[in-house]
């Protein structure tokens, strides 16, 4: 593992400096490489000669706030400090009375402070736990009022490091400086409008360190490029046949969502699974086969609404041998997208199939409708759901929502899935509690049909992948990063006003080739 994908509490965060610190790293000297990493990277933001404002807490994060004043005060920045603390950490309290001697201006009333081009929040680092209030808070809300940019270190000041709750009031960064390890608080979804663009900044943790504290597999990582691209099919071997590449069923689609099917098959085609098969009603078969020609489409019998009423029978012979299709010939089934509630009697059957399952949209609704999530633990074969928040919340009623993560996490207990909780930060928790974090996104995927793509992108994958030595919460999560990408590189060719679902699917693929 990479540094990059470690995500750690408060706690863990603690443990691990207090290992640095006991084998000899003194304070003192590891403020100054942090404070320093950081004024260099300041630099390519801010233009020399501009007048930085210095927020200086209490504490060590306080201690590198002012180290980062005097380094931007050496290279001729124009600088001011603001303190409003009584008492400082003995550290801290050194280097503002260096500051003062520097000449550097120091206030302590937000009626004092002059303008600036930008903002360096040193105010509170992680660990806060109890609400800022009075002046304090009066202060943030203060500069949260003005118009120039706030580059904050480690964690904006007053979110909680591991939830990203708001305590109280909260500093609304542009930039955050993370220090060392991703805090989970910054992945939490209420943190991001006030984290900004969030980036690490290594200090040279040792591995050994790190595991120590955390174990040799970490229960919670980040997903990033490396670990994804690693999961995918590729490269094929070079004698293969299509039904060594996985043969996916999708079974989705209604008279009034016919684009559903549509899009979860254009997103499974993109995974290059070897064969797929689409069963939606009949009605809509010859729409089907008009935009995935390659797919074997099998109309279903349907209800008065024009919902899938049941599977259709297969012949073999007379009509007394006709039997129901076998679910368990696929490497892998996928249900939801488009299929209406009205399809509620399909749900207890397909839960009975023996290969894995990924269910979505409708599919959950009627999970929830008729309170079935115990009959998923039993099932031989991996079961995957991907709720949104609303989804989620009618699947598992009682697990609070406050942290996502946790919430995540509780929900694969309760229900032996892999759990796929999308929104702007996706988590993904496997049953045993081990969760990934998708940490790039964009609201350009917030349109109807996009967590269709998805389902048809990750049904695809893990069918090709199911029978390989690979976890299945790993192509879960190559499946979200994907998806993700996709959005980005869309977005930025078309703005985050022209990524309609249908769109999404044409820049899967050249997510890869880039």
């Amino acid at each position: 593992m990479t540094k990059e994908q470690f995500v750690v509490t408060a706690a863990q965060m603690r443990d691990i400096e207090t290992r640095i610190f006991a084998a000899g790293m003194p304070v003192a000297a590891l403020m100054e490489k942090v404070a320093g990493l950081i004024s260099q990277r300041l630099q390519a933001i801010i233009s020399p000669g501009q007048c930085v404002g210095i927020l200086v807490g209490p504490g060590h994060n306080g201690g590198d706030a002012l180290v980062i004043a005097r380094e931007l005060h050496f290279r001729g920045y124009q600088v001011w400090i603001y303190q409003p603390f009584s008492q400082l950490k003995e550290l801290t309290s050194q280097h503002f009375q260096y500051a003062q001697n520097l000449g550097i201006t120091c206030y302590q009333e937000i009626s004092q402070i002059p303008n600036c081009d930008f903002l360096i929040d040193g105010l509170f680092g992680f660990g806060l736990e109890r609400k800022i209030t009075d002046s304090i808070a009066t202060a943030i809300n203060y500069f949260n009022s003005k118009n120039q940019p706030i580059i904050s270190i480690d964690i904006p000041s007053g979110l909680h490091t591991d939830t990203g709750e708001v305590l109280g009031t909260a500093i609304q960064a542009n930039y955050t400086f993370c220090l060392g390890l991703w805090k989970q608080g910054l992945l939490q979804e209420q943190a991001l409008p006030y984290v900004g663009k969030a980036e690490l900044i290594d200090f040279d943790i040792s591995l050994a360190d790190i595991h120590a504290v955390l174990g040799n597999n970490p229960q919670i990582k980040r997903i990033t490029k490396t670990t994804a691209l690693s999961t995918l099919p590729l490269p094929r071997p070079l004698i293969t046949h299509k039904y060594k590449q996985g043969h996916l069923l999708l079974i989705c689609g209604s008279k009034r969502y016919a684009g559903g099917a549509i899009l979860t098959g254009l997103g499974a085609r993109a995974s290059g699974v070897g064969m797929l098969s689409i069963a939606v009603p009949e009605s809509l078969k010859m729409l089907l086969v008009s935009h995935l020609p390659e797919a074997l489409i099998i109309g279903c019998p349907e209800t008065e609404t024009g919902a899938i009423a049941n599977l259709p029978f297969v012949g073999c012979g007379s009509d007394s041998e006709m039997h129901l299709i076998d679910l368990n010939s696929f490497t892998t089934i996928a249900c939801g997208p488009g299929l209406t509630k009205d399809s509620i009697s399909l749900i207890p059957e397909i839960i009975k199939c023996e290969c894995p399952l990924i269910l979505d949209a409708d599919a959950l609704n009627i999970l929830a409708q008729l309170g079935t999530i115990p009959t998923l633990k039993p099932r031989k074969s991996a079961t995957v759901l991907t709720p949104h928040t609303g989804e989620f919340q009618r699947l598992f009623p009682n697990i609070s929502y406050t942290n996502r993560i946790k919430a995540v996490q509780i929900a694969a207990q309760e229900s032996g899935a892999v759990v796929l909780l999308k929104g702007a930060r996706t988590a993904i928790s496997n049953p045993q509690g081990g969760v990934w974090i998708n940490t790039e996104s964009t609201p350009a995927l917030a349109r109807g049909g996009s967590g269709d793509v998805l389902t048809g992108l990750l049904s695809g994958l893990l069918a090709q992948i199911i029978n390989k030595e690979t976890v299945i919460e790993d192509i879960v999560a190559t499946a979200t990063w994907w998806h993700s990408q996709a959005g980005i590189l869309a977005a930025e060719t078309r703005t985050e006003l022209g990524v309609d679902a249908f769109t999404l699917t044409q820049y899967l693929l050249p997510v890869l080739k880039r």
